[in-house]
């Protein structure tokens, strides 16, 4: 067992959680944000996600189970079946859990749900929680400068999710101090998905394959079912889409130039 990997894995699932109490903090001093911000903040988050789970996750996944296994055709095969598997899993707890999806922005929240905290908690809980997984799978292979695209990639998607969950409490009531908590909270998940995802691939090292493609299916489930449709269901699709590839393109910019 590789202590120093799962303390550094650990650690960064930690400070990447934290963004979103970083994002969270506006909310202390704006009370709302327009909804094609809104919808074009979240977009960016999804293309960070969609362009981590494939440059920092399966590419990865494949290069190493292509190594373990000597076949290219084996090595495809494995990372499908854990991407899918990841997915599978995100899918079963979503429709079985007790839990509200991420409905955000200042519309179509209802106070009755969003005052049902436990349930709000499980549904941040689902989303946030693959997050974290990703961050310490991607130090267990041992590549610190690959976790670290990761961490920062992950942390800065988490910034205006924060944000986005805080401000969408205030017009309900909540006051700045309580929305900005509940915000921030959302990141606390994370270390614990990070402290698992690094441990078990330090510890058996033939599951970072397994690792790596699981995560990547568990976020690319949140981005399709849970992040992408929030952000089409009010008219701002295009900024949307352009916040989305915003997101794919810095996340593929810091993979090349820093991983």
């Amino acid at each position: 067992m590789d202590w120093r990997l799962i303390t550094i894995g650990t650690a960064a699932s930690v400070v990447a959680g934290g963004a979103t109490a970083v994002g969270a903090l506006v909310v202390l001093f704006v009370r709302r944000l327009s909804q094609p911000l809104n919808d074009a903040l979240l977009g960016f988050s999804a293309g960070v996600m969609l362009a981590a789970s494939f440059f920092s996750l399966i590419i990865p996944a494949i290069a190493r189970a292509e190594t373990a296994l000597g076949s290219v055709t084996l090595a495809a095969a494995e990372v499908v079946a854990a991407v899918l598997l990841g997915a599978v899993v995100l899918a079963a707890i979503n429709r079985y859990a007790p839990h509200e999806h991420f409905v955000l922005g200042t519309q179509g929240i209802e106070a009755r749900t969003l005052r049902r905290i436990w349930l709000f908690v499980i549904a941040i809980t689902l989303h946030n929680f693959p997050e974290g997984l990703a961050v310490g799978v991607g130090y267990g292979g041992g590549d610190i400068a690959a976790g670290n695209v990761l961490a920062i990639g992950i942390g800065l998607q988490n910034i205006p999710e924060g944000l986005a969950v805080a401000v969408a409490l205030r017009p309900l009531g909540y006051t700045r101090l309580t929305s900005f908590a509940i915000g921030g909270a959302t990141g606390l998940v994370e270390p614990v998905g990070g402290l698992l995802g690094v441990t078990a691939v330090t510890v058996f090292t033939p599951l970072l394959p397994w690792g790596l493609g699981f995560a990547a299916g568990a976020m690319l489930f949140v981005v399709s079912n849970e992040i992408i449709p929030e952000t089409h269901r009010r008219g701002n699709e295009e900024l949307a889409t352009f916040g989305l590839m915003t997101g794919l393109v810095v996340m593929m910019f810091l993979d090349v130039t820093l991983g």
